[in-house]
């Protein structure tokens, strides 16, 4: 399992994913239905049907806070009789058929599960007489040893992940260029693009100056772009760069600190592009368009050195 998936398992695991709920198996005692109680379960409740009239025995195999029953409509019950470890319940005539009563028992040793609730569902004749309730017991101090040793693995998974990051993560510069394989002995090349390329612009901006440069594996193209006194600043979300047979160069980025404020000169934009190929020159059309409008700038004839 990769580091991350790891991390996120375990993560779930601290903030206590129940796996199950209240397990209903065989009882011990003949007629009598068996519920036990998983630790992690703290908010299913079981359901018990109750009659008016009719006794139902709850049997616990662990002492209960007698102090600490709460029933849901108590007044409907003509017996709520709480023993050491048992609790035996009798609705009263005043209990109608399809109602439901919440019923919280709460055990006395401190141990998971703290609680169990129960539905209490009111059925004309048909009350369950003897139910019993099993507890399969973890004490807090399992829980918090479990929590320090999954925070222990969450932590150094953590460190595992930042190690492979930083081993696959290349340096900056003219290093992170030369791993790369993106600059060779012949550098960079560049030219100055500003008479030869067309401008077919919209929306008052013009590209008074375009300079492109070439390494081993890149091109860019170094525009500087106007905006028109009168208009919104423009601010460069996209481009392409296609050739005149249709073939297109992958773009890899667009660069722009700041919008292009109208009036002021000089908004520079940078296109950086895949270029693999040595005979990729061009002419290329670049096409540069705004992030929340309609307004873009081409320029034709763009090659490079």
């Amino acid at each position: 399992m990769p580091p991350s998936s790891r991390v996120v398992f375990l993560g779930l695991l601290l903030i206590g994913i129940a796996a199950t709920a209240q397990q209903e198996v065989v009882s011990s005692v003949p007629g009598a239905r068996r519920i036990e109680l998983i630790p992690e379960d703290t908010g299913s409740a079981s359901e018990v049907v109750v009659s008016p009239g009719l006794s139902t025995m709850l049997l616990f195999d662990s002492e209960l806070q007698r102090e600490g029953i709460e029933l849901e409509g108590r007044q409907r019950f003509s017996l709520v009789d709480v023993g050491q470890a048992t609790l035996r319940l009798v609705p009263s005539a005043n209990a109608t058929p399809g109602e439901r009563f919440k019923l919280v028992v709460r055990f006395r040793d401190g141990a998971a599960p703290l609680t169990a609730v129960f539905l209490l569902k009111v059925h004309p004749a048909k009350a369950e007489a003897t139910i019993e309730v099993y507890r399969e017991q973890r004490t807090i101090e399992t829980y918090q040893q479990e929590i320090r040793n999954a925070r222990a693995e969450v932590f150094r998974c953590k460190e595992e992940q930042a190690r492979m990051m930083s081993e696959h993560k290349s340096p900056g510069g003219l290093t992170g260029i030369l791993i790369n394989g993106g600059l060779d002995p012949r550098g960079v090349a560049g030219q100055v693009l500003a008479r030869a390329a067309a401008n077919m612009a919209a929306n008052g901006l013009e590209a008074p100056v375009v300079n492109s440069y070439r390494s081993s594996k890149l091109v860019a193209v170094d525009v500087w772009i106007d905006v028109k006194t009168g208009t919104l600043p423009w601010r460069a979300e996209g481009a392409t760069l296609k050739g005149r047979s249709g073939e297109e160069l992958k773009v890899l980025r667009v660069w722009q600190v700041t919008p292009t404020l109208p009036g002021v000169p000089g908004g520079r934009v940078i296109v950086e592009a895949e270029a693999p190929a040595a005979a990729v020159q061009g002419p290329f059309a670049l096409k540069l368009w705004e992030a929340d409008g309609p307004r873009s700038i081409t320029l034709g004839n763009v090659t490079f050195p």
